[in-house]
């Protein structure tokens, strides 16, 4: 892509990357960001495949954040922070206090701590960055929004003080039924407890699934959208219109989880026993509970190879890899392409209309 295709802001803040120091201040969205550490190798690399430093990071972020930040507004965000890379320790943040002044944040009760939190809601480049800045290379945001329009206006948007607040409320209603599937096949190469690495045959038994799903759903009249997970598995997001709640998303993915198991009992399971998923793939249908969440479209990824989770049409579906999808490959893509889940909101289906799911009541 050439110089004046890049979106509005990008060039500036890519310039201001393209320096020998290992930190900078970064003027983002009208505000100062100091960045430091950025020759500090966060993926190591694999074979052929390059790694990556918190300056590849950086730059990745901003040159997806016009298909990123659409995929992030309204939903509060938590993230998987890798403060030595990939291959040192990991932890997950959910609240952040005091925010930077550019962040936006939203409060939101949690039953297990017993008092309300801030969340990030990742509206700009500058709060996407400052995630970057903090090594938080694992992007994770709710299912549902804070924002009730255009298709819930009317339900509650009061998050705090109890769980039956939060129950009530718009963050309650997701936007998606998600389908995760998660290879339990073993390459042989890994360690003793470890999960299993990424590998071809486990992939292409995966790819299959996911088109048998696929399948089921048309059968339905509805419409999935498919991304990489960009470690061994696949994602596939239902969009509904939010006339449902948690446990009514979940219930019609076990639904078809179960259905799928039944007509594959040796290829698919549905065991929270790792012992007992081994040789089939994971069809985890609880994703769908409030506060979960995959990995968001373009997320970073731990792979060593710097992969991440890409959105892909269903035709791409039988000539794609995971690795296919880095930090160095996937700006490109983007800038060339554009994003294969543009409009998925505007796709929402009403499954109370089409396949007679039973709609909490407002």
């Amino acid at each position: 892509m050439t110089k004046s295709r890049l979106p509005k802001g990008v060039r500036p803040v890519l310039d201001q990357l393209d320096t020998d120091e290992d930190r900078a201040t970064l003027s983002v969205d009208g505000f100062d960001l100091p960045v430091t550490s950025l020759d500090k190798v966060l993926w190591p690399g694999q074979g052929r495949r390059p790694g990556a430093t918190k300056r590849d990071l950086l730059r990745y972020l901003t040159r997806v954040s016009s298909v990123m930040l659409p995929h992030l507004a309204d939903r509060p965000l938590f993230v998987t922070r890798f403060p030595d890379g990939v291959t040192g320790k990991s932890f997950f943040q959910k609240h952040w206090e005091p925010a930077p002044p550019f962040a936006r944040t939203v409060d939101i009760h949690s039953a297990q701590n017993e008092r309300d939190g801030a969340y990030f809601i990742c509206e700009n480049l500058a709060t996407l960055l400052y995630l970057g800045q903090m090594a938080g290379l694992e992007l994770h945001a709710w299912f549902s929004r804070t924002n009730p329009a255009p298709d819930a206006v009317g339900r509650s948007r009061r998050f705090t003080g109890s769980e039956a607040a939060l129950e009530r409320s718009i963050l309650n209603y997701p936007d998606f039924i998600v389908f995760d599937l998660d290879p339990y096949l073993y390459s042989g190469k890994e360690g003793k407890g470890d999960e299993p690495e990424l590998n071809r045959r486990a992939f292409t038994r995966t790819r299959t699934l996911a088109l048998r799903i696929r399948e089921v759903l048309e059968g339905l009249g509805l419409r999935t959208f498919l991304k990489t997970s960009g470690r061994t598995g696949l994602h596939l997001y239902l969009p509904i219109v939010r006339d449902l709640d948690f446990d009514a998303a979940r219930g019609v993915a076990e639904t078809i989880a179960l259905h799928v198991q039944r007509e594959r009992p040796k290829e698919v399971t549905v065991e929270w026993a790792v012992r007992r998923r081994t040789g089939k793939i994971f069809f985890d249908y609880n994703q769908n509970t409030r506060g979960k969440s995959l990995a968001v479209p373009y997320s970073p990824r731990r792979h060593p190879a710097a992969t991440v989770s890409m959105p892909i049409t269903w035709d791409e579906l039988e000539h794609v890899y995971p690795t296919d999808f880095t930090l160095h490959t996937a700006p490109d893509r983007v800038e060339q392409e554009g994003d294969a889940w543009a409009g998925i909101l505007e796709a929402r289906q009403n499954l109370v209309e089409l396949v007679g799911a039973a709609g909490s009541a407002p």
